[in-house]
């Protein structure tokens, strides 16, 4: 009978396991007996096995036919027809190979993802809105370096879509860089741009075969900076041996919740915490998570009394579990995160709005993605007075039938002193005003059309523009059908003071509609040093002269470090409007260097 009572205890056993693994799992909400298997037949009850030594009897035949062989059967939970089986037999080990078979990897990768799927490092990329070949056949380290020497965000709007589209775009791997190495260092200049959505499509781009200790590190900040912790589960445990950093340990226990095994995420959560691989507000983000993805024990509050700054971990998880992240942390993180803000999806529209209007001024966002924001506003019953109050300005202005009205709404709009952003709110308003003279807001008009690269339509109001003007100067900056050549006396006629009419000076230049006999007397007079040189202007010359758009916009981007167009030296606009012209990149540089007269 020993051998009976160790079956029995076996059995029961067996039967808590599967009442403990059961409690890990949903509870089902259809009515009972729908998609549950049909019960098995009972077995018939079986005799104890014999003590060893005792022979087996031989089965007996049936009508049926011999009896089938011992087979294992499960144990039910039925005790009128419990069924106790007996155990194996002990069986000896089998013996070990000398030496063990060597693995070969490359097979294995083969089945996880065939040769026809893979990716290649060669060429990675995201879109097709730019040559493979940008860069040429430039050196790798150098065009690191400059990515990693840009500062951002650029104050030019139109400089920072340029840069964003070269960046995002398959791009032909250099000589000598890891093709993932070089995604890497182009993601994380688009995060530093606010640019999160671009950033983690370009490091998806990547197969998780080919990840780097580099791109692990940025794609761990482009998930977090679009609030997908999701995001991180492909890549955690790879990326937990290949950095050996804590967030990828913190990340397990959510990827395990997220996959609907509570057990390993809790233990793995307990782990961390043991280990001491981060604060108390980053463990308590990582418990929300987990509680978001269906495993949670409890609710979890969030309290910033005691946090000092906001991480990057911090921000991605509080984003996706819509946990409310203090203004004063959020301003003091950088200007970077305002385009991340921007773009969550999960946010509130009343939430997004105040980065909104900054990252459309940025180029983060386009006048259609804010316009849209404002039409989602006017929608909702909860929306403040003022935000309404714009949304129905904004309704007016693009809408009303009457053009004096459209107009009042845009002056609503525009306010006393109106920022870029507004003005690119209200592009496509400013298109639907008709073209006549006396209207006083042409300034603006003209400058909200270009915000949004509507060159024809500010073009259109060329001869309603008073001479010397700021509508005057953008439109003979931007009008793409201009065959005028300008002169010493257009140039000193313009008054929009000192600094405008530098900046005036060098679009025009770079443009090429300066009669080539007044460029070099009017730099002198306006005190623009166009003809000196220094390691800045000579790249650049020699990314024109081998035919690099995109070296030649990585370096218009390092040549424009400053705060605001104001701290933008002529000279550089010059050079940055000249060489985008001669690279094919014309449209471009007419939109930078009209967007200098409205923004300095």
């Amino acid at each position: 009978m020993r051998t009976s009572s160790k079956a029995l205890a076996a059995a029961l056993l067996a039967a808590t396991a599967v009442a403990v693994t059961a409690q890990d799992r949903p509870e089902s909400i259809l009515p009972p007996g729908f998609g549950d298997p049909a019960p098995p037949p009972r077995p018939a009850a079986t005799r104890a096995a014999p003590p060893r030594g005792t022979p087996t009897p031989a089965p007996r035949a049936t009508a049926t036919g011999p009896a089938p062989a011992s087979t294992p059967v499960a144990p039910t939970n039925d005790p009128a027809g419990a069924v106790v089986q007996p155990l194996p037999l002990d069986t000896p080990s089998p013996s070990p190979t000398a030496s063990p078979t060597p693995v070969d990897r490359a097979a294995l990768a083969a089945y996880e993802m065939p040769l026809f799927a893979r990716r290649s490092l060669s060429r990675v990329g995201a879109t097709d809105e730019v040559a493979a070949d940008a860069f040429g056949d430039a050196d790798g380290g150098y065009l690191e370096a400059l990515m990693r020497r840009t500062a951002a965000p650029l104050p030019s709007r139109w400089l920072s879509i340029l840069l964003r589209r070269t960046l995002t775009a398959e791009l032909d791997t250099p000589a000598g860089l890891n093709g993932a190495d070089y995604a890497a260092e182009r993601a994380w200049l688009l995060l530093r741009m606010g640019e999160s959505v671009a950033a983690q499509a370009l490091v998806q781009r990547v197969d998780n075969a080919d990840y780097t200790p580099k791109l692990y590190q940025v794609a761990l900040n482009a998930m977090l900076a679009t609030g997908d912790p999701a995001g991180l589960c492909p890549l955690a445990d790879a990326g937990l041996a290949t950095t050996r950093e804590g967030a990828w340990a913190l990340a397990q226990p959510i990827c395990a919740a997220l996959a609907g095994n509570g057990r390993a995420a809790r233990a793995g959560l307990a782990a961390v915490r043991r280990r001491r691989f981060a604060s108390d507000i980053d463990l308590r983000l990582a418990q929300k998570v987990i509680g978001a993805g269906g495993q949670g024990r409890q609710a979890v509050t969030i309290e910033w009394d005691m946090v000092d700054r906001l991480t990057i971990w911090r921000f991605g998880l509080a984003a996706a579990t819509g946990a409310a992240m203090p203004d004063a942390l959020v301003a003091a993180a950088g200007p970077q995160v305002t385009g991340w803000r921007a773009l969550l999806p999960m946010l509130s529209p009343a939430v997004r709005l105040a980065a909104a209007e900054t990252a459309a001024a940025q180029g983060v966002l386009s006048n259609v993605a804010l316009v849209d924001l404002y039409g989602v506003l006017a929608a909702d019953d909860d929306t403040a007075s003022t935000a309404r109050a714009t949304a129905e300005d904004l309704r007016t202005a693009y809408a009303d039938a009457d053009a004096a009205v459209r107009l009042a709404a845009l002056r609503r709009l525009w306010g006393g002193e109106p920022n870029y952003a507004r003005l690119v709110l209200t592009a496509r308003a400013a298109v639907r005003q008709p073209v006549r003279g006396g209207v006083e807001e042409v300034d603006r008009l003209v400058a909200a059309m270009l915000a949004a690269g509507l060159d024809r339509s500010a073009a259109r109001w060329a001869g309603m523009a008073p001479a010397g003007s700021d509508a005057w100067a953008m439109i003979a900056l931007a009008d793409p059908d201009a065959r005028r050549r300008f002169g010493a006396g257009d140039v000193q006629g313009y008054g929009g003071g000192d600094v405008k009419r530098r900046l005036f000076f060098a679009g025009l230049a770079g443009l090429g509609r300066i009669a080539t006999a007044d460029v070099t007397p009017l730099a002198q007079e306006l005190g623009v040093p166009i003809g000196t040189g220094d390691s800045w202007t000579r790249a650049l010359d020699r990314a024109v002269d081998d035919g690099q758009p995109g070296t030649v916009a990585l370096l218009a981007a390092t040549g424009m470090q400053a705060a605001g167009w104001r701290g933008v030296p002529p000279a550089a606009l010059y050079r940055i409007v000249a060489a985008l012209r001669a690279v094919g990149l014309e449209g471009e540089a007419r939109m930078i260097a009209a967007e200098a007269i409205a923004r300095a």
